[in-house]
């Protein structure tokens, strides 16, 4: 807007779309980038436990050497997007395909794998209750059905690397990252071209999904099997539905119900994502997202593992005692977080872990009353706090859990519209013009 006084004029410019302000602030220091991530990969190989968490620490610390140097000698935008491409290959390509190919399958990798064979086999990812008690903790599968589907490629007899869940989960992970800022960029662009202002197109998107899944929040996890950042990214891809309003609100619902029917980490998700539409766009709309969604996870569940609904006992034993530590297997989870620490204390401080998962589940649940999420990046916050909570109190949890808060962050922080420019225009500058007010 432009407001007129005797002496001066003041614009108020139109943000840019904080997608391209996002990766102007990546790209402008790409270097330091780099080497802050190749300290921390060299950190992990020298400092990691008796796991396989070494080799992604050595071959991601020369991939993102290889890419500081890479973007220090050459700053222009082909030397940029040569730096990413060393990235993702050292980062993420590289110890992917030697942990696949030359290591024992991690645990996840092999969970995921064996729930797609029982999926294909038998119509349900999980083993029969019975077999539970003399299997072991890797006996037991705390995923939700829509999960296996990374298995089936194993399921199916694929070969080597194509039979294992990584390179799937790292497929759907940058396709949803991509959706995702993609619905920014367009809602952020929308009604602003302006002359000289370059819209970030699906190059610029492609850049900064390619950086995120290099970055080691992404890359480190992928590599190594785990779950977590398709449950991340689709997350994410129903905020960002969500910024288009409520018109189309089965859209991110069935989204977001995918992730319910994945993982139970998407359920806070949910809870506070229905109170923020509520008090949005009112009662009838959250109602209906999140009817929707939860239609979406148990039609999912039901279609894809007929056979686990006759044999209820055993999902109750996999996705819901074994991780919150009620059966006689125990999870490898195991960081010195506070609710691992006291469940180590035997029954009374398990019991007190619980008791203060719970609590702080009422705490996030009187915040949401108190003082609602209005947008979908104060949601994303509300959730990455919420989840910040539960993984610092849950009796099975590890440091990469603390994934989802940074993800959610930063998707905040991208989706946020940045604060209005404001030109001030002196009367020389409009010397000859006629007043008007311009918006």
């Amino acid at each position: 807007m432009v407001i007129l006084t005797p002496s001066l004029r003041v614009r108020v410019l139109g943000s840019w779309p904080n997608v391209r302000y996002w990766l102007d602030r990546v790209l402008r220091q790409p270097a330091a980038w780099y080497a802050g991530f190749a300290a921390y990969a060299a950190c992990v190989a020298l400092f990691s436990g008796p796991g396989l968490d070494h080799w992604w620490g050595t071959w991601a610390a020369c991939g993102y050497a290889v890419a500081a140097a890479i973007a220090a000698r050459w700053p222009g935008r082909n030397g940029q997007l040569a730096a990413v491409g060393g990235a993702v290959a050292g980062a993420l390509v590289a110890p992917l395909t030697w942990l696949a190919t030359a290591e024992p399958s991690t645990p996840d990798v092999a969970v995921v794998a064996r729930s797609g064979v029982l999926l294909l086999h038998h119509g349900t990812p999980y083993l029969p209750a019975a077999q539970l008690a003399h299997g072991g903790w890797l006996a037991y599968d705390p995923y939700l059905p829509v999960m296996a589907l990374f298995g089936l490629p194993k399921g199916l007899g694929l070969p080597g690397i194509l039979g294992d869940p990584r390179p799937w989960l790292v497929a759907a992970t940058f396709a949803l990252l991509y959706a995702t800022l993609r619905i920014v960029v367009g809602r952020a662009s929308a009604g602003r071209a302006t002359p000289g202002r370059v819209t970030p197109g699906r190059g610029a998107c492609a850049a900064l999904a390619a950086f995120a899944i290099a970055s080691p929040v992404m890359a480190f996890p992928l590599a190594m099997g785990i779950t977590d950042p398709p449950i991340i990214a689709l997350t994410c891809l129903s905020l960002a539905l969500l910024t288009r309003g409520s018109a189309r609100v089965w859209q991110p619902a069935v989204v977001l119900g995918i992730a319910c029917a994945m993982k139970y980490t998407a359920w806070p998700a949910l809870a506070v994502i229905v109170v923020m539409i509520a008090a949005r766009d009112g009662a009838r709309a959250a109602v209906k997202f999140a009817a929707i969604t939860l239609a979406t996870a148990a039609a999912l569940a039901v279609v894809l593992a007929p056979g686990a609904l006759s044999s209820p006992a055993s999902i109750i034993q996999n996705t819901v005692a074994y991780p919150l530590g009620l059966t006689t297997a125990r999870s490898p989870a195991a960081s010195p977080l506070p609710g691992h620490l006291l469940s180590t204390l035997g029954p009374a401080g398990h019991g007190a872990a619980l008791g203060l998962l719970a609590a702080a589940g009422l705490a996030l649940a009187v915040s949401l009353l108190v003082a609602p999420p209005r947008t979908p990046a104060q949601a994303a916050r509300r959730i990455a706090l919420g989840l910040t909570a539960l993984f610092m109190l849950s009796p099975a949890t590890r440091f990469g859990y603390f994934i989802y808060p940074l993800a959610l962050y930063a998707w905040a922080a991208i989706s946020t519209p940045r604060q209005p420019a404001v030109k001030v225009v002196t009367p020389d500058d409009i010397a000859g013009r006629q007043p008007e007010l311009v918006c």
